[in-house]
């Protein structure tokens, strides 16, 4: 199976210090040796709010803010790509072409690209250019609720939804801005759409939960 996975920065950098990668490092190891290929797209994480955070004070324009945030992506990457260490092509990836070129038997990393868009919707055009078959975004959210699970206890969890009824809820529920995206970028949404590519969102703080996506036992949401 071809999977490309939005990896978020927040599970990531969780943990302050390299648990967190070794952990996620080991699961797409573990992916690959089934013989899955896999491309994954790493977010900013508290980096990347933390920065943008003081350029935001500093006047600096959401251009400027999502090209920090684009940076604090490629900074997970490679910690991603060295606690892969062989298993990973050595480089970034953030163009189509690229993943392409470079797609074969080493795990393919990527990051942010160009400002005005999230690392999903990298993972989305990445997906589209291998013809994935599924692309997977692990966040810290068990999947798609009709409200915040955090804030409501009656919020209902989705088990599957449309395309169209997952970009009701984003446009609804959340901002789309440099750092933060929400749930998954509108941009994403759509391009997944377009492709008809399945799009599973799971809580990723559990690292196998990202192994049951791609066997079809998780406990998230599937978008189709």
């Amino acid at each position: 199976m071809k999977v490309s996975i939005s990896l978020g920065g927040s599970l990531l950098t969780k943990s302050q210090d390299t648990e967190s990668y070794i952990r996620y490092a080991e699961i797409f190891k573990r992916l690959k040796s089934m013989g899955h290929i896999l491309i994954i797209v790493c977010g900013g994480g508290k980096l990347a709010r933390q920065y943008i955070n003081l350029s935001n004070e500093l006047s600096a324009t959401l251009q400027i803010q999502d090209k920090i945030g684009i940076l604090a992506t490629h900074i997970n990457g490679y910690l991603l790509i060295a606690a892969l260490g062989q298993d990973a092509d050595q480089r970034i990836h953030r163009r189509s072409i690229e993943i392409k070129k470079h797609l074969g038997d080493k795990i393919l990393v990527g990051g942010g690209h160009m400002p005005g868009s999230s690392t999903d919707y990298r993972a989305a055009l990445f997906a589209g250019a291998i013809d994935a078959d599924l692309i997977i975004n692990a966040t810290d959210f068990p999947g798609v609720f009709d409200k915040d699970p955090g804030k409501y206890t009656d919020a209902k969890k989705f088990d599957k939804l449309t395309y169209q009824q997952l970009e009701n809820i984003v446009k609804k529920r959340f901002k789309q801005k440099p750092g933060d995206y929400g749930l998954f970028d509108l941009k994403a949404v759509r391009y997944a759409a377009d492709k008809k590519i399945p799009v599973i969102i799971i809580d990723g703080t559990d690292p196998e939960e990202i192994i049951r996506a791609v066997n079809g036992r998780h406990n998230g949401t599937i978008i189709s």
